[in-house]
């Protein structure tokens, strides 16, 4: 099993230096370099402090710039934001900058709040259509001159200038439903699944969605990767600080997922604990079962569970809004227990 990290610049509050965070999340990213970790992912969100990241290319160019070996993940972009010319650019010059690192990911976003804000008049759960038309259009874009006449972009013969290092890019999909792992499937693309605070039946959902896409185009070399917010203790004080901070984040995920309460200078409002539905849910005990939570051989065995499922890359996902000395005793945890298991 590889292993991956996402983390965001993230501030849960207005008293958080902004400088300290930039800091932390590069000194993260370094750590899982010097690990081995394969891929660092950066998403793309507007208008939230819990998630800085306006343009994942200008985050991962920064990255590439302190770093040796890790990859660079964009975790993912949303196609409904983006000219085709205008990304298929952006990711090549992250590519030619970073000597032939990217791995490209595109998706359909989350949040109805950025859509009303980005992209007026788009519902989220019809923005699938919108990335179905880009990826194989950036993948043209690289290749030489296109003329495009689609439902959402039209332009004249163009190309990509620069065009990417690499022979091929390594596309991503972030997918939850059958008919994004169909299309992943179908155009040999990798797959990130994220069951958000869902128990073990849910990957194991996720792993039927992609057999029964396997079986439908009669093969796939793709990777499988899965992402968990992750957190490695070995004492009392750092797991509860683990829990009240995921608690704490999905109050604030929750008003964002449920559009319930407000979003006041880029801070999502906390919706009360008891109110939260769906995939959002906090009970301590479920969330210390389900999530990446536990100390090293606690960890190590759920990895292992992952890995009986078929799950070719953990997403250590970081960001949940933890003290920033809580999270990195988290990680090199992680690095000096858990992952020599699994090499």
């Amino acid at each position: 099993m590889k292993f991956h990290i996402a983390i965001n610049l993230e501030r849960m509050d207005a008293d958080t230096d902004i400088k300290a965070v930039r800091d932390h999340t590069l000194e993260m990213v370094q750590m899982a370099d010097r690990a081995g970790f394969e891929i660092a992912w950066a998403a793309e969100h507007h208008a939230l402090e819990m998630t800085i990241a306006p343009n994942p290319f200008q985050i991962m160019t920064w990255w590439a710039d302190h770093t040796q070996n890790i990859r660079l993940g964009c975790g993912v972009a949303n196609a409904s934001y983006w000219h085709p010319i205008n990304i298929a650019g952006e990711a090549a010059m992250l590519d030619l900058l970073s000597g032939g690192r990217l791995e490209m990911g595109l998706g359909s976003g989350a949040y109805q709040r950025e859509f009303d804000r980005m992209k007026p008049g788009l519902q989220q759960p019809d923005s699938w259509r919108y990335m179905q038309e880009m990826l194989p259009l950036v993948r043209k874009l690289w290749k030489g001159d296109v003329e495009h006449d689609g439902d959402y972009w039209q332009f004249p013969k163009a190309t990509s200038v620069p065009k990417p290092l690499q022979d091929e890019v390594p596309m991503w999909v972030a997918a939850r439903s059958p008919i994004t792992f169909d299309y992943a499937v179908a155009n040999d693309c990798n797959i990130m699944c994220w069951p958000l605070t869902m128990p073990m039946s849910e990957a194991e959902k996720y792993r039927s969605q992609l057999d029964e896409a396997i079986a439908k185009a009669g093969g796939w070399n793709g990777t499988f990767a899965l992402m968990r917010h992750t957190a490695v203790y070995d004492n009392e004080a750092d797991r509860n600080a683990a829990i009240m901070s995921i608690r704490n984040v999905l109050g604030k995920f929750g008003n964002l997922m449920m559009k319930k309460g407000d979003v006041v200078n880029g801070f999502p409002e906390s919706v009360p604990l008891e109110e939260l539905e769906g995939n959002v849910r906090v009970e301590p005990k479920m969330l210390e079962e389900n999530l990446m939570f536990g100390d090293p051989d606690t960890v190590i065995s759920k990895l292992k569970q992952y890995q009986d499922l078929g799950v070719d890359a953990f997403i250590y996902y970081a960001s949940m809004g933890m003290d920033m000395d809580v999270q990195k005793r988290s990680l090199q945890l992680f690095i000096d227990q858990v992952m020599p298991e699994f090499k």
